[in-house]
Parts: C-alpha cells; sequence; structure tokens
C-alpha cells in the first residue's frame, strides 16, 4: 500500500449521498415501524447541511439520492441541494427495498418520487439509487421500470457478496442494461486475491483504515483508468443520533462503527480525489 497515488486531476470520481434518515435505514426494520417515523426526532436535515458545508469547503460538487418521504417534509432542503449546483436524483420514496415490491408498487415509488423531486427542485431527475442496493438477480426487472419512467442511470447494484444484497458476478464497473436504455453504474470495489473488496463508501468507509480506502480509489483510478463511485449517508455524520438497543450485535457494529471519524475521513477524501456528480462524470457535463 505504499504505491504512489494517483494525482488529483487524472480522473474524476463520482461523489454521492443518500438522503434518509437514521430510523429509515433497512436494518431497523424490525425495530422500528415506518407508521412510527413521522413521530420520531428527525436529523436528516440538520446532516445534510453537513454534508453540503463540507461539499462547499472542498469546492465539490456530488450527486443526492433523495427519498420522496424526506423531499415532501424538507422541500427548501431539496430547493438548497440544487441552488448550490449539486445533482438531484430519487432514492426511491419510502426507502423499501425492490425485494419488497411487486412491479405496480415499484413503478408508483419510482414515478411518484421523479415528480415530487422535479416539482420541486426545479430539475429534471436523471438518476435513482435503490434502497440497501436492492436490485439483485431476483429484481433486474427493475430496470426496464426505470427506463419507461424516464430515468436515465441507476446505480443499485453492488458486485459483492454480501448478506443482504449484491451481485458478485455482475461488472464492476459501468454497463449498458442489455435490451434497456439504461446505465447502470455499480458502487466502486477493487479486486483482492481474486475477490470484489467494497471501496465505495457506506460502512466499509468507516471500517477500514482511510490508508486502505485511498489506496483502492487510487489503484482503480491508476490501474484500471476508471472513476470510483463513492456514497455515504448524512445520519454517518451523525455520531450523537438516537441509539436503537433492541437491534443485533452484527446491525449495531455496521451502523454505529467510527461516526465519530466520519467527518474527517471525508475530509481527507475530498481533498485527496478529484469527485463530481454521477451525471458529469458518466454520462457527461449537463448542458
Amino acid at each position: 500500500m505504499n504505491e504512489k497515488m494517483v494525482p488529483n486531476n487524472i480522473i474524476t470520481n463520482a461523489m454521492s449521498v443518500d438522503v434518509e434518515d437514521y430510523f429509515q435505514v433497512s436494518a431497523f426494520e424490525s425495530v422500528i415501524d415506518r407508521a412510527d417515523w413521522d413521530k420520531l426526532e428527525c436529523r436528516v436535515e440538520k446532516n445534510t447541511h453537513k454534508a453540503l458545508a463540507l461539499f462547499s469547503a472542498a469546492n465539490v460538487k456530488a450527486t443526492f439520492f433523495v427519498l420522496g418521504w424526506v423531499a415532501e417534509r424538507y422541500p427548501q432542503l431539496v430547493r438548497e441541494i440544487v441552488e448550490n449546483g449539486h445533482e438531484l436524483a430519487s432514492h426511491g420514496y419510502s426507502h423499501r427495498r425492490i425485494t419488497m415490491l411487486d412491479k405496480t408498487q415499484f413503478r408508483d415509488e419510482i414515478k411518484t418520487t421523479k415528480k415530487i423531486l422535479e416539482e420541486i427542485g426545479g430539475v429534471e431527475v436523471k438518476g435513482y439509487r435503490a434502497p440497501s442496493y436492492s436490485i439483485v438477480d431476483s429484481t433486474l426487472w427493475a430496470h426496464e421500470l426505470l427506463a419507461e419512467e424516464g430515468y436515465r442511470y441507476s446505480s443499485s447494484v453492488y458486485p459483492i457478496k454480501h448478506d443482504l444484497y449484491g451481485i458478485p458476478d455482475a461488472p464492476r464497473f459501468n454497463y449498458e442494461v442489455p435490451e434497456v436504455k439504461m446505465l447502470e453504474i455499480p458502487v466502486s470495489t477493487v479486486t483482492l486475491l481474486g475477490r470484489n473488496v467494497p471501496c465505495g463508501g457506506g460502512g466499509y468507509f468507516r471500517l477500514f483504515p482511510y490508508s486502505l480506502s485511498k489506496w483502492a480509489i487510487a489503484r482503480v483510478n491508476r490501474n484500471e483508468g476508471q472513476p470510483c463511485n463513492f456514497y455515504f449517508h448524512p445520519w454517518e455524520l451523525d455520531p450523537d443520533q438516537p441509539r436503537q438497543k433492541k437491534i443485533p450485535a452484527k446491525t449495531r457494529v455496521r451502523h454505529y462503527l467510527n461516526l465519530s471519524r466520519m467527518e474527517s475521513r471525508l475530509q481527507h477524501l475530498l481533498k485527496d480525489f478529484s469527485w463530481g456528480t454521477m451525471e458529469e462524470v458518466y454520462l457527461g457535463k449537463p448542458e
């Protein structure tokens, strides 16, 4: 890991934020009832402002995949994202995984959310990211419906083996979905010992030492000539969020590990590499 890091001006990587609150994560489905969401302390607005401030300080533009549920309750937050020059994209409406929906329900989610975001933000919504990367082998039909509803790209496949999601043999880099006018942009991985290892953010970014993440992203940029597709959540910038007690130990570790270190790691990451929106990196600069 002592290889020379890639210079910042070689490749622009894609930075993104999945805008959801701490109580909406899929791992808490068994302990937090959706019917209680409006009764809980919402922290998504404050934490998304933290992300916006980090990007402003580093002069970085990113893509914000926003839940329709959040957009309806915080329309001014959606406007601020757009007014600050970031890309607005869809994270679905209710954060229900596609594996929990039939085709009619899924179409309603993506159609409703696109309409909400475009009416509030005043811009075209081109991108979609499935809650918990739930485009898996059993839900590949989602790409066709996304294309039919006017989305240009999806970032919903994770080419890893995981107990909750993933298509391990999926392409590691962006690809055109066969017979569908849809670009799929997987979360980034690096290949080590014949296995795909995540280097695209989320809990892995908090789990691994920053030096390992930096090395892996630089390796993808330099050795494979590809941009990295990186993401995080606003709640990862919130070490003081309410703690859930009745959750499995694995879930507790995944959700709360190193939250206090996340902000400083992001500050380093934003300085160590060049970043842009999903649209800019994969579709070309917007007109």
